[in-house]
């Protein structure tokens, strides 16, 4: 079994809790997902399966789209309401106000992750590090914000929103952006993550529901990929990992490689202009 689950996590279970679940339901060895989804948000998380594993990294440059809930008035030291709150503000704008600061974040901005990330600092994960109590200075990141606007009215401190942006932006970082421009603080209090690139979380199925014909084989998921037919002693370099050049295609996208017969032997990916390395061999 080789290819892609689509998960519509719910609330209350990590990435990992996920990934062993189905590990054991479907009675699979190797399972892995292809971006972390906190445990207080739910919605669309991809898995790889069996070789697929080899190709998480097709969905990690991929702009991802949100919808929550951001409560203002305190400042929670993770970012979101399952933490410690450490201060409070008072909350003081108007819609008029709301809106003019959640425009202000559309493009591109220098973010500052949160202590409570996977992101690794000198070798250990930050949210490891703020778990003991301690606070580090973080590097802030470009990210690109392509849509972020309030789906409803300020009602009781809460507003509800959809983000479409960039891979690496952190929203429960976003929510605490808009509160500073504000004059005040803020965390996430929901999530739910809608689409990673194409992929809609309406395409998941939850842990309960989802069985073995679930799975997108490697087949479909590159039905629509570039193919180039090689001869029988190309196809066995092929197999053995060799790098392909201009003498075999001229492309600057990724491609599939078959034999004369039709048959997938190995995907591949760019590697510099006319020189191709293997990333998965059938």
């Amino acid at each position: 079994m080789d290819g892609f689950l689509f998960v519509n996590k719910p609330q209350g279970l990590t990435s990992h809790d996920v990934v062993y679940k189905l590990k054991k339901k479907l009675n699979v060895e190797k399972i892995g997902h292809t971006g972390t989804l906190d445990p207080f948000a739910s919605g669309l998380l991809i898995l790889c399966i069996g070789k697929a594993t080899k190709l998480a990294h097709l969905f990690s440059n991929l702009d991802k789209v949100y919808t929550g809930t951001i409560v203002f008035g305190n400042h929670y030291d993770t970012y979101d309401v399952t933490g410690k709150i450490m201060a409070s503000k008072s909350v003081e704008f108007d819609d008029s106000s709301l809106h003019e600061a959640i425009q202000s974040f559309i493009g591109t901005y220098e973010q500052v992750p949160p202590m409570y990330s996977a992101i690794k600092q000198q070798g250990r994960k930050l949210y490891d590090i703020a778990r003991s109590g301690i606070e580090v200075e973080r590097e802030a990141r470009t990210v690109n914000i392509n849509e972020f606007k309030s789906t409803s009215t300020l009602f009781n401190n809460e507003i509800n929103f959809v983000a479409h942006v960039s891979k690496g932006t952190y929203i429960r970082s976003l929510a605490v952006d808009l509160a500073e421009r504000l004059n005040t603080y803020a965390a996430l209090k929901t999530l739910h993550r809608v689409s990673v690139g194409k992929y809609h979380v309406e395409d998941a199925k939850s842990i309960e529901t989802i069985d073995h014909m679930d799975i997108i084989s490697l087949e479909t998921f590159f039905k629509d990929t570039k193919r180039i037919i090689l001869n029988d002693y190309m196809v066995k370099l092929v197999q053995n990992g060799v790098y392909l050049d201009g003498r075999q295609t001229d492309t600057d996208q990724p491609f599939l490689v078959t034999d004369m017969t039709g048959k997938i032997i190995a995907y591949y990916e760019v590697a510099s202009p006319l020189e191709y390395h293997p990333v998965l061999i059938f």
